[in-house]
C-alpha cells in the first residue's frame, strides 16, 4: 500500500476515534462537546496540511524516479518554499544536470569518435563478443573488396576477400605485414578494449602499397640513373675504341683476322646488349605520366590477338574472347595501356609453352574488369609475394622488367589489379577500371 494512503487511514482513524469520544460528551457537557468539534476541525485541518506537506516529496520523489526511467535528463522541479524538500529538489536538480551533462559529453565524444573512424584512411574493424563484425568503417570495407554491402554480423572466416582470410590468423597485440598477390601489402594489428567490463576486439589495417611503391621507385630510379650514365659513358668510348682497333684487321694474316673480327665483333654486341639492358631499366624511370584517351577495350584486344597470332600458332595455344555485351570504354594512355596488355599476353604464352588456352574475359557490371586467363604452369606459393617486386623473375634470361612496368603503368592509371592461380592450370590477371 502506497505511503499516502496509508497516510489518510491513518488521519481517519484518529478522527473517527475523536468523533467517537466527542458524543459521549453531547448530553452532560454540550461546551465541551463544541470545543472537541473544533478540536475536530482543526485536526481535520492540520492533517491536511501535514498530508500536503509529506505527500510533496513523495510525488516529486515519483515523478524524478519516472523521468530518469524515461531517460529525460531535460525536467528539473522548482523550490516550494519548506527547507527540507528544496534540500532535496536541490540535490535531485544538481544530479539530473550532471547526468544530462555527463550523457551530452558522451554523446559528442562517441558522434566524433564515429566520424574519425568513417574518415580514417586506416581500415577499422570492431568485433563482437563472438568475433563477429559488430562495426566495420569505409576504408575497411574497400580494403577487404568484398561483394557483399552489410558486413555487419558477419564472421571473419565467412567473408570471401583474401584479406579476410589473412586476419584469421593475427595474434592480439601483434603487429603483422603480410603481402596479398605480391601486390598490394598491408600492416594488420588486433588488440583488445573494454565495454561495460567487458573485452571486444578490434583490428587495424593499414595499406602500405602505395608508400612501399614509392619508396621502392625512389631507391632503385636512384641507382639505375647513376648505372645508367656510367654504362652508357663506358660502352660508348669502349665502342670507339674497339671499332678503331677493328680497322687494323686487314694488317693481319687471315686467319687471325677472322679471329680477331669475331672476337671483336662480339665485344661490341655485348656492349650493345649491355646497353640496351640499362636502357630498359631506364625507361621505367623516364616513364611519363598517362595522357588519357577513350578507349574501346575489345578493340584493343583484338589488335593484340592479330599482334600475338604467329606465336599463337606457333606454340598451338587457343585464343578464346568472352566479351561483355555492352562494350567497355575506358580513359587511357593508349600506347602505355597497349604495353600492359601485351606484355599480361605475353607472359600467359610463356606460362603455357605449348598447347593450352587464353580468354580474354570483359565484364561491365557491377564493375568494368578485363581479365586474362590461361591454362598455365601458375604461380607457385614460394613465389606468389615476389611477383611484382622490381626486377624479380623466374625465367632464365628475364629481367623482371615485364610486370614493374605494368605495376608503374596501372599505378600511375589508378587500376586495381590482382594476379592470381586460382586452381592447378588456371591463372588470371585481372584489372579493375573504377
Amino acid at each position: 500500500m502506497k505511503l499516502q494512503y496509508r497516510f489518510i487511514i491513518f488521519i481517519l482513524l484518529i478522527v473517527v476515534l475523536f468523533v467517537g469520544l466527542s458524543t459521549q460528551l453531547l448530553p452532560d457537557h454540550k461546551w465541551l462537546f463544541l470545543i472537541s468539534e473544533l478540536v475536530i476541525l482543526l485536526l481535520i485541518g492540520f492533517s491536511i496540511h501535514l498530508y500536503q506537506i509529506f505527500i510533496r516529496p513523495v510525488n516529486l520523489i515519483s515523478a524524478g524516479i519516472e523521468s530518469i526511467k524515461d531517460r529525460d535528463f531535460n525536467t528539473s522541479f522548482l523550490k516550494v518554499g519548506q527547507p527540507e524538500i528544496d534540500s532535496l529538489i536541490d540535490v535531485y536538480n544538481e544530479m539530473v544536470a550532471r547526468i544530462r551533462d555527463e550523457r551530452l559529453e558522451k554523446q559528442e565524444q562517441h558522434y566524433f569518435l564515429q566520424k574519425l573512424i568513417d574518415a580514417s584512411p586506416a581500415g577499422i574493424i570492431i568485433l563482437d563478443f563472438e568475433e563477429k563484425i559488430a562495426s566495420i568503417n569505409p576504408a575497411a570495407v574497400r580494403m577487404l573488396t568484398c561483394p557483399k554491402d552489410n558486413l555487419a554480423g558477419c564472421a571473419l572466416d565467412n567473408i570471401e576477400s583474401p584479406l579476410a582470410k589473412e586476419l584469421l590468423y593475427l595474434n592480439s597485440e601483434e603487429p603483422r605485414i603480410f603481402s596479398l598477390n605480391g601486390i598490394r601489402k598491408f600492416k594488420c594489428q588486433k588488440a583488445h578494449f573494454l565495454d561495460r567490463g567487458f573485452p571486444h576486439h578490434f583490428i587495424i589495417i593499414e595499406e602500405l602499397t602505395n608508400e612501399i611503391i614509392r619508396t621502392e621507385k625512389n631507391a632503385y630510379g636512384k641507382v639505375i640513373r647513376m648505372m645508367s650514365h656510367e654504362v652508357n659513358n663506358s660502352i660508348g668510348a669502349i665502342n670507339s675504341i674497339l671499332n678503331t682497333v677493328l680497322q687494323f684487321k686487314t694488317q693481319l694474316s687471315d686467319t687471325d683476322c677472322i679471329d680477331y673480327e669475331e672476337a671483336l665483333t662480339v665485344a661490341i654486341e655485348r656492349n650493345n646488349n649491355l646497353n640496351n639492358f640499362m636502357s630498359n631499366y631506364a625507361d621505367i624511370i623516364r616513364l611519363p605520366m598517362p595522357r588519357k584517351e577513350t578507349l574501346d577495350t575489345s578493340v584493343l584486344l583484338d589488335r593484340i590477338k592479330i599482334l600475338m597470332n604467329s606465336d599463337l600458332q606457333r606454340r598451338s595455344i587457343q585464343w578464346e574472347n568472352r566479351y561483355t555485351a555492352t562494350p567497355i570504354h575506358i580513359s587511357v594512355d593508349i600506347e602505355q595501356f597497349e604495353l600492359v596488355v601485351l606484355n599480361i599476353v605475353k607472359n600467359a604464352i610463356e606460362s603455357i609453352e605449348n598447347h593450352g588456352t587464353i580468354t580474354v574475359i570483359t565484364h561491365s557490371k557491377p564493375q568494368q574488369i578485363l581479365t586474362v586467363r590461361d591454362t598455365g604452369s601458375g604461380i607457385t606459393p614460394e613465389i606468389r609475394p615476389q611477383i611484382f617486386t622490381p626486377f624479380f623473375s623466374t625465367k632464365k634470361d628475364g629481367q623482371g622488367i615485364g610486370l614493374t612496368l605494368i605495376r608503374e603503368i596501372l599505378v600511375n592509371h589508378g587500376f586495381q589489379f590482382s594476379l592470381n592461380t586460382l586452381q592447378q592450370g588456371c591463372t588470371e590477371f585481372s584489372i579493375y577500371f573504377p
